[in-house]
């Protein structure tokens, strides 16, 4: 399965309406923002964020185009953060990356400092965003729940946090428990606030969140290892980006440690435990579970 089994046309609309709106003396800065949210992109944690917000959500009784306004703003945020930290990753001062999703990065085409700019600009928006949201929204306790979640994810207790492990721990060896805390941290945070972001804003219960930020967990280690396998196995073309790059940053990975048998076992264990809890969850959970599938399975 290499193709994302999903409608992304929505979500991509959703996000759309929220990208700011080039013109004045800072249009650079915002066209490179935009670029790089428009640049392709899975867009993965905001689907995991709608499908689990309409679960939740349909299940209290609650009306289609409510839930949507309300999850919308945090979807777009959450997609900006991301696109963020792929921004700064691609950094010279990081991982020197001149292609991403088959272009070439924002600070190879923007240069370095206004690429620089622009990952920063992408985080202060989103924080805008989703602070105008809470305080427009007929939910403002489940809104604020949402944005403490979404600080929390992409910050030192999260994203951030496992993103500085990773690069201080750089070249060094690394055993299972360090680099379980940076998969943890770096790749796994986003995605588990995706699912808590959409199951608090869909009405679940204090429970049912930890759940969601179980599964996300699980899926976002799973999607990490994937990411080690494919750089070992894939080509240039088919991932669009360049491989080996773990081993030229000299980089420990989980294939490094256990070897590609061992990865994929991983990631289907991991999958199948993410499937699994997803019976917890109210409603049709058809689509959440095909995502999930999907990232086992990716090629890209």
């Amino acid at each position: 399965m290499s193709e994302l089994p999903y409608d992304l046309r929505e979500i991509n609309r959703l996000i759309g309406e929220y990208l700011p709106k080039t013109g004045g003396p800072q249009e650079t800065v915002i066209r490179a923002m935009d670029e790089a949210v428009e640049n392709g992109g899975k867009r993965i944690r905001p689907a995991l964020m709608y499908e689990t917000c309409r679960c939740f959500a349909a299940a209290c009784g609650e009306e289609e185009e409510q839930w949507i306004n309300d999850i919308a703003p945090f979807m777009a945020a959450m997609e900006m953060i991301h696109t963020f930290s792929l921004i700064h990753d691609d950094l010279p001062c990081m991982d020197n990356d001149t292609m991403r999703r088959g272009k070439p990065t924002t600070w190879y085409t923007y240069g370095e400092g206004m690429g620089t700019l622009a990952g920063d600009g992408l985080m202060l928006e989103a924080l805008w965003l989703v602070g105008k949201s809470a305080a427009d929204s007929e939910n403002p306790q489940r809104a604020a729940r949402a944005i403490e979640i979404l600080g929390e994810k992409s910050g030192i207790r999260g994203m951030l946090g496992g993103q500085s492990v990773d690069v201080e721990q750089t070249g060094k060896p690394l055993d299972d428990n360090q680099l379980d805390f940076i998969y943890r941290l770096k790749t796994a945070a986003l995605i588990e606030g995706s699912l808590m972001i959409g199951a608090v804003i869909g009405g679940a219960t204090t429970h049912e969140t930890e759940i969601a930020e179980r599964i996300g967990e699980n899926i976002g280690v799973a999607f990490q290892i994937q990411d080690d396998i494919l750089d070992e196995t894939s080509t240039e073309e088919e991932l669009g980006k360049p491989i080996h790059s773990d081993q030229k940053n000299q980089k420990t990975t989980y294939v490094s440690l256990h070897g590609i048998e061992a990865a994929e076992k991983e990631v289907l264990r991991r999958s199948e435990e993410a499937k699994e809890l997803l019976g917890e969850f109210p409603g049709d959970t058809e689509r959440l579970a095909a995502l999930i599938d999907f990232l086992i399975n990716r090629k890209k």
